[in-house]
């Protein structure tokens, strides 16, 4: 391989990151919602002309190569859309809401730091959506923790931990379908594999908060006295709603196909809604249309399931919390994929990724050596490309070749993938989520990085796991 192909492969890579660097710097974290998928375009663009002009590439294996592409994320635009539709139902039937519920009366001054911690892992883990918890959830809870004396970076560290702990295994999040589908592992299984590296890390990350918030003390909030009256006046909140999430366990543990099983989560939250929450899908329904009450009813459950719904509870930060995105939420991730799909298939096609990754496999003589430099490169590109999708599509697409020939599960690449490129992208000060949760949360990046515990020890995990080599079958075999 010649430097010269090297460098001329660097070129698309060199231009997706000068125009991302503008678009964050004119749109802030609104960058993901149009802005960064005109860019891959662009990108996408350069790359083809370069291979047709360069390498007479012919313009139909960029097709191809394409149309391969988002063949092999079709499943996950399936998955993110159902997903789109468990928020929307699990917050119109209650469940998201009586987790909250249950969750807040937990809250103990001596602990608050991992209840904290561990309250916005449980509703991140149900949402499937860091950002979400982040923004309603941890808002909260940085109001908690400031009566409370603690520092708000202090606070917002346990927050994005949990957070980001739950988007990293819950299977509603569109970051863990995204690593699964583009390394081609069932989600399922991609989120078991997962475990090895994040429950340890998450059990230090809650050993340190606790000894953290065992130094502190201070009397009970009133807002989260005041939350859990507004949701339980809202909603009919009743263990019964537990039904639904444990049927969701009860089917994963049965390793049905994820799309089955979202599917028919989505169903049994509507059943629930229509038996525990009428008043409110009827006031969904009506708000859209009029009639016969079983049409105003039928409309509440499809406005629920594919639109933005908002519940309106009396309380302003409530309103927030109990808002769901539906199908529609989904579609600029959706949007993203493909037009992530165009651009590495033209960086396929024309060869170029085989260049990059050429270079790469020189960093890679052991397994080792593999996890870590799969680990550094998705931690990285968070800060090259500023966005975790684009990191996790990268990281994928560089060593994909790498982990099929030396023999090794492609689970392998894909908990690699997100125990560095999901986790570490809140650490980032210019990456859509580094100045998303800043803004949030009003705590400048650089100051709660150093307390999300569960970010920082999550790759280094993943690194100590590629090392000692635990449950990680050796190359040409199938692990367990």
């Amino acid at each position: 391989m010649s430097k010269k192909r090297v460098l001329v492969s660097l070129i698309p890579i060199l231009v997706l990151i000068g125009i991302l660097a503008v678009d964050i710097s004119i749109f802030g974290a609104d960058s993901i919602l149009g802005p960064s998928q005109v860019t891959l375009l662009f990108a996408a663009l350069v790359c083809a002309v370069l291979g047709i002009l360069l390498y007479k590439v012919p313009w139909r294996a960029f097709e191809d190569a394409i149309k391969a592409n988002v063949g092999d994320v079709a499943s996950a635009i399936l998955i993110l859309l159902l997903i789109g539709a468990i928020s929307g139902t699990w917050t119109m039937s209650g469940i998201v809401p009586a987790f909250i519920y249950y969750g807040l009366k937990i809250i103990s001054p001596k602990v608050f730091l991992l209840t904290a911690c561990v309250l916005c892992a449980i509703v991140s883990v149900m949402t499937g959506s860091s950002w979400t918890t982040i923004a309603t959830v941890g808002v909260a809870l940085l109001g908690i923790g400031k009566a409370e004396g603690f520092s708000e970076a202090m606070t917002a560290g346990a927050i994005i931990s949990g957070a980001y702990f739950g988007d990293k295994i819950s299977p509603l999040s569109d970051t863990t379908v995204l690593a699964s589908s583009l390394n081609g592992v069932g989600l399922f299984e991609h989120i078991r594999y997962m475990l090895y590296t994040t429950v340890p890390s998450f059990v230090i990350t809650l050993v340190v908060f606790t000894i953290l918030g065992l130094s502190h003390g201070g009397a009970d909030s009133d807002q989260m006295r005041v939350y859990s009256e507004v949701l339980q006046a809202r909603f009919n909140l009743t263990p019964w709603l537990m039904i639904v999430p444990l049927l969701t366990v009860y089917m994963i543990w049965k390793r049905l196909a994820a799309p089955m099983v979202l599917a028919l989560s989505v169903l049994a939250a509507v059943i629930a809604a229509l038996i525990f929450q009428g008043d409110i899908v009827t006031g969904i329904g009506a708000a859209a249309s009029s009639g016969a009450h079983a049409k105003i009813l039928f409309t509440g459950v499809v406005e629920s399931i594919y639109n933005t719904v908002s519940i309106e509870t009396g309380n302003a930060e409530v309103n927030a919390l109990v808002t769901s995105r539906g199908m529609l939420g989904m579609l600029n991730t959706v949007f993203l994929i493909l037009c992530a799909m165009c651009f590495g298939g033209c960086m396929k096609a024309s060869g170029m990724l085989a260049d990059i990754a050429g270079v790469v496999k020189r960093f890679t003589r052991s397994r080792a050596s593999l996890v870590g430099s799969t680990v550094a490169t998705g931690t990285l590109l968070n800060g090259i490309v500023s966005d975790q999708y684009l990191s996790i599509i990268l990281t994928s697409n560089i060593f994909r070749e790498n982990y099929e020939k030396e023999g090794y599960e492609m689970r392998l690449l894909s908990r690699s993938v997100e125990d560095s490129a999901t986790v570490t992208s809140p650490l980032c000060p210019w990456s859509s989520c580094g100045m998303t949760q800043a803004t949030i949360l009003s705590v400048p990046t650089l100051a709660y990085a150093p307390f999300c515990l569960f970010n920082i020890i999550s790759p280094l995990m993943s690194i100590l796991v590629g090392i000692i080599g635990w449950k990680i079958a050796a190359p040409g075999k199938k692990g367990a």
